[in-house]
């Protein structure tokens, strides 16, 4: 008695011709480098009500230089190397629930700064969208590992105090993007973080480098996030057999 195929087989499955507009070709050479920077600032503002006379102010910003090689058309598998810099400062915060709650106070002087390095794998899956191969979208996977340290510190106390920590970072991220010649081999992209999986471990330490603490935690999240978009100019290379 014959099996029923709930799925048909590849060689019968209709081809979208999908890979048909290249964007880039087998035995291309990439190197190129992301950045992003942004500032967070807030001068006697509220939040949900609750939150009164904020002061704020914080700086975020990522250098990442990459390789790659198309392995086929359209296909490229890399290595990306990174630093970021991350530092925020909170002047006042009160903190009011309310007459009937009666609960309020205040929270000031508090600082924080953290500088990571980190190193990823990445595999990315061009799609070409016009006959020349001018523009151009890509579907980007990345494996990384991530090393910092940071510091924390309150002002509001004399002495001041600080409080100093060991980052680890592991992610598996997916990051969608567009890619557009601007020269013959110079290529702009533009790309966004959608989440992905992670895991965390933080360990703490006093002024004498004495351990006092560690935390982890892991998730898993898809969403767009507006402090990772990547702004980026890539460099291809290929030789005279290139169509």
């Amino acid at each position: 008695m014959p099996v029923k195929q709930r799925f048909l087989p590849m060689r019968r499955r209709i081809d979208r011709e999908i890979n048909r507009g290249r964007f880039a070709y087998k035995g291309e050479l990439i190197a190129g480098l992301t950045a992003s920077y942004g500032t967070l600032s807030s001068d006697d503002t509220e939040f949900l009500v609750i939150l009164e006379h904020i002061d704020l102010n914080g700086t975020l910003a990522t250098v990442k230089p990459f390789i790659g090689y198309f392995y086929r058309d359209n296909r490229c598998i890399g290595v990306r190397f990174g630093y970021e810099h991350l530092d925020g400062h909170l002047g006042n915060a009160d903190f009011n629930l309310g007459e009937q709650n009666d609960l309020t106070f205040n929270i000031n002087s508090l600082a924080m700064d953290n500088d990571s390095y980190s190193f990823a794998l990445f595999h990315r899956s061009y799609v070409g969208l016009d006959p020349r191969g001018r523009f151009g979208l890509f579907a980007e996977l990345e494996a990384s590992a991530v090393l910092g340290s940071g510091r924390f510190s309150t002002n509001a106390e004399d002495p001041a105090k600080s409080t100093y920590s060991d980052n680890l970072r592991l992610k598996l991220a997916f990051n969608p993007g567009v890619a557009v010649y601007i020269f013959p081999n110079v290529c702009a992209t533009v790309s966004l973080g959608l989440g992905g999986i992670q895991y965390n471990k933080v360990t703490q330490r006093d002024a004498a480098g004495n351990r006092t603490g560690s935390r982890s935690a892991s998730k898993m999240r898809f969403r767009l996030n507006i402090a990772d978009i990547n702004f980026g100019m890539v460099l291809h290379f290929w030789d005279k057999k290139r169509p």
